[in-house]
């Protein structure tokens, strides 16, 4: 599969800056939902970008360095569990989304998203499901959010310890969920997505 064949597309039609975006965490109880938008050069491939969750973390977090480092210009956007409460957490991914996009220090000329949202950007888009498998861009952007985020919550693990976030990240395991029973919930818990368990 050419994982270039969106981008190639647009170059021809006439675009010169073609952003990726993708987000990490819309499921997890705990912590911010998180996206990431980039702009790669195509002159200079990085073997191995792909949807983050065929990635081990060990090669997410090489893929990482490698893509912030040759990037024309990337942008990371989080909204947090407070947030998510207040608009749902579908809103708050597309707010992520729209923030992450237009927030490039480099202006897109048009815009690559994973998933089937229906977006409001600055530039055009065109949203492909499964796109972070299917366009070079989006698993681009799609590895930034994800060790981002993951970063974020293992840092998070020291400040509220107990929850298990370094290993679960924010995910409902068995254990999050037992430990939250335990010890109730912590600022960075979603309450709309906890209120099935009592909260």
């Amino acid at each position: 599969m050419d994982k270039l064949f969106y981008e190639r597309q647009l170059i021809e039609s006439g675009c010169k800056f073609v952003c990726g975006a993708d987000e990490a965490g819309r499921g997890p109880l705990a912590g911010p939902v998180v996206c990431a938008a980039v702009i790669m050069p195509y002159d200079d491939i990085i073997e191995g970008v792909d949807d983050s969750k065929r990635l081990s973390p060990k090669r997410r977090e090489e893929l990482y360095g490698e893509i912030i480092s040759r990037a024309v210009a990337y942008n990371i956007c989080r909204v947090e569990a407070e947030e998510i409460d207040r608009i749902n957490i579908l809103e708050a991914t597309k707010l992520c989304m729209k923030r992450a996009v237009e927030g490039l220090e480099v202006k897109a000329d048009y815009a690559l998203c994973d998933g089937n949202m229906k977006l409001s950007f600055a530039c055009p888009y065109q949203s492909i499901v499964k796109g972070d498998a299917k366009s070079y861009t989006i698993g681009a952007a799609s590895i930034i959010a994800k060790v981002f985020r993951d970063r974020l919550m293992t840092e998070y693990d020291l400040e509220f310890p107990g929850y298990g976030f370094a290993a679960n990240k924010g995910y409902g395991t068995a254990a999050h969920i037992q430990a939250l029973k335990q010890i109730g919930p912590c600022p960075l818990h979603r309450r709309t997505f906890i209120k099935n368990f009592g909260f």
